[in-house]
């Protein structure tokens, strides 16, 4: 796709506020309430064949994005992976993606359509939380778009608290207080499970990742941005 992955602060401020002002946007088309938090009105078995259609709406554009058969399920071991913080893997015997599905739901299809991009060749973290925003914001479906913009935001907000208290705080009253009803919902699940069992899950993953060519290791999760700022500098969200 020839992507840069360099970008400004500019970049990022102008990229923050486009994307705060659409994930705005998406809320209040579901809910036509600012205050209410959104409630995936989808199962989980629904929610896995419904994002085939983001695939198939980005591969019109990108052809080597193509997800050609279904082969998605709910693991078995979703409590051992919420405890040891992961929301889903790549079985590597049999190529299905399982998702645990203990996960808040406004969070599932992005999960999946990640866990679908390793299916389809990507082994990049960064990259595949790039192809599954992509296929998340590209489905018709309102619920599947919020699911995507609302993940894209919260790690450029979170790289605002980082990099800049004082801004953070300024974007963080820009959005609808719905959508962060939903980012607790989201933190409130994972602090119930946050023991010192991910911590050591996390540093090992974080060592197999590096180990593996991936020399940000977890941070690679985060690096997803870079190609999204860019991305999206010559295209409407």
């Amino acid at each position: 796709m020839e992507i840069k992955r360099e970008y400004t602060d500019a970049d990022l401020l102008a990229f923050t506020k486009r994307l705060i002002a659409k994930t705005n946007e998406v809320q209040f088309q579901i809910t036509k309430n600012k205050s209410s938090k959104i409630v995936f009105p989808y199962s989980q078995k629904e929610s896995f064949n419904m994002i085939l259609n983001g695939y198939d709406n980005l591969a019109k554009e990108h052809p080597y994005f193509e997800y050609k058969t279904l082969s998605v399920k709910k693991s078995l071991f979703s409590l051992p992976l919420t405890y040891m913080g992961f929301g889903g893997y790549l079985n590597p015997f049999t190529n299905e993606a399982q998702i645990n599905d203990l996960l808040p739901m406004y969070t599932f299809p992005l999960t999946t359509s990640h866990e679908m991009a390793h299916q389809i060749g990507f082994a990049s973290e960064s990259e595949c939380n790039f192809i599954g925003l992509l296929a998340s914001v590209k489905n018709d479906n309102l619920y599947y778009q919020y699911a995507g913009y609302s993940f894209a935001l919260r790690y450029c907000l979170g790289i605002w608290q980082f990099k800049n208290e004082k801004i953070f705080e300024i974007l963080k009253k820009q959005v609808n207080t719905g959508i962060l009803k939903n980012y607790q919902e989201d933190q409130d699940f994972w602090k119930k499970y946050d023991t010192f069992i991910d911590e050591g899950f996390h540093f090992l993953w974080d060592s197999f990742l590096k180990t593996n060519n991936q020399k940000d290791g977890m941070k690679s999760y985060s690096k997803f941005i870079d190609l999204t700022i860019n991305y999206y500098k010559t295209r409407e969200l």
